[in-house]
């Protein structure tokens, strides 16, 4: 039996040619720069960025099989700055001896440091290495510049069912590296049922694959796979999730959005999504605080009482209590009134603050306790709002001096904001009758 027959079922389908190669059309298909570069030879650096079981790895190997390269695997994880110079120097050597290139694949590239780039970016400069990095993480916030602006970076999507039905299908079929000597006899809908579950991630479809093909029952030559075994496989949870990378900003991303366009339905699922997956739910409820301050505002108070009340709940009880109450809150944002008036005055003050000179407090405005700074004018014409109908005295300047009277809250025709701006609106219009 070969060392290759030892190999997981995912490596021992990898494609061994660009014509195997299933899903990233949008990278791959006919006349896509990424496609010409590869059939034409004029490759350049790369980072792949996609999530896992997306062919990242597989398609770096068949770049070097396409240009006849050597190729040298390290991960970003265990290599040191030691690995690398050792690489650089098999690459120098192979292209004295053997006139060849040499492509240096690094996975999970976003975990190397400063130093580690230091040692190799010179020589994928001159041309000594082809570089090729693997990521999972966002390169915008995971990589350097340094190394950034050496490669180009391409966005390596989930496959869908329909890219991951043929590749269960070729490994059912396969003879040589894959399963077609076991005859195992799979209906089509639970082939759908296998290349659904594993959202995705064509790796984690022939892995779960594996092991229901140590199941079923024999029927002479063949073995039968039936639904409770798909099930058995299937009954522990693989729902794509990381509670650190992009996955996890991106399902909050989408928390938040289903919330601010009030859509309880959406925002709830997402929530779910989230606590399945792991999350903190005191990280969600103090995200929850913030919709609440930031798209609901005074258009609804009640909402940052609320989502205040679900943090402690989770805080004082925890699972599922607090769960529950964190549901009910992020159900009451989707359904409260919606106003961003307090998130962009805010905003829209802390910039004129930061871009301006710090002002003095006008004389009148100034607490007195002493008499040196009553002596100094401090308080001096103040006017006392209680003193005054409706507690508000026309024409007060509150502002610094020689300061525009700027209007930074201005609420929106949407719940409670109604009234306040009907307020504002009275008040302000008592100057004009002084």
């Amino acid at each position: 039996m070969s060392d290759e027959s030892y190999a997981p079922l995912a490596a021992r389908m990898r494609p061994r040619i660009l014509s195997e190669f299933f899903g990233q059309t949008h990278l791959l298909g006919p006349d896509n720069p990424l496609r010409r570069a590869i059939e034409s030879g004029h490759l350049h650096s790369m980072i792949f960025w996609g999530p896992p079981g997306t062919g990242k790895t597989t398609l770096a190997r068949l770049i070097s099989q396409t240009m006849d390269a050597h190729f040298i695997v390290l991960s970003a994880v265990l290599a040191g700055v030691k690995d690398i110079r050792e690489a650089v120097e098999v690459a120098k050597t192979i292209r004295q001896q053997e006139n060849r290139a040499t492509l240096l694949f690094i996975d999970e590239v976003h975990r190397f440091n400063k130093s580690q780039q230091d040692a190799f970016l010179p020589f994928v400069e001159d041309g000594t290495l082809l570089f090729i990095g693997a990521t999972t993480e966002n390169p915008s916030f995971a990589i350097n510049n340094a190394l950034l602006s050496r490669a180009r970076v391409y966005v390596f999507k989930p496959l869908s069912p329909a890219e991951i039905t043929p590749i269960i299908k070729r490994a059912l079929q396969d003879s040589e590296v894959g399963l077609g000597e076991r005859n195992l006899i799979i209906a089509e809908d639970l082939i759908e049922q296998l290349a659904e579950y594993a959202a995705g991630d064509a790796r984690r479809a022939l892995n779960l694959l594996e092991i229901l093909s140590d199941l079923g029952e024999k029927e002479g030559d063949k073995q039968v796979i039936r639904a409770e075994d798909m099930r058995l496989v299937l009954s522990h949870s693989l729902r794509m999730y990381d509670k650190q990378g992009d996955w996890h900003y991106d399902l909050i991303s989408a928390l938040h959005k289903s919330v601010r366009g009030s859509d309880p339905d959406a925002a709830l699922y997402w929530f779910a999504r989230m606590l399945d997956g792991g999350c903190d739910p005191l990280y969600i409820a103090r995200r929850v605080v913030r919709m609440a301050s930031e798209d609901i505002g005074n258009a609804d108070p009640r909402a940052l009482e609320i989502a205040l009340s679900a943090w402690d709940v989770q805080e004082r009880l925890g699972s599922p209590e607090g769960e529950l109450a964190i549901a009910q809150a992020v159900i009451y944002m989707a359904c409260a009134a919606k106003s961003n008036a307090v998130y962009v005055a805010f905003n829209d003050v802390m910039e004129d603050i930061k871009s301006g000179v710090s002002l003095e407090v006008p004389n009148h405005l100034r607490n007195a306790p002493t008499k040196l700074m009553k002596s100094l004018g401090y308080g001096k014409a103040y006017r006392y709002a209680h003193d005054y109908p409706n507690a508000y005295v026309p024409d007060e300047q509150y502002f610094p001096d020689n300061y525009p009277a700027k209007r930074y809250y201005r609420p929106v025709d949407r719940g409670l904001e109604i009234k306040i701006a009907e307020k504002l609106a009275y008040l302000r219009s008592l100057h004009d009758k002084k």
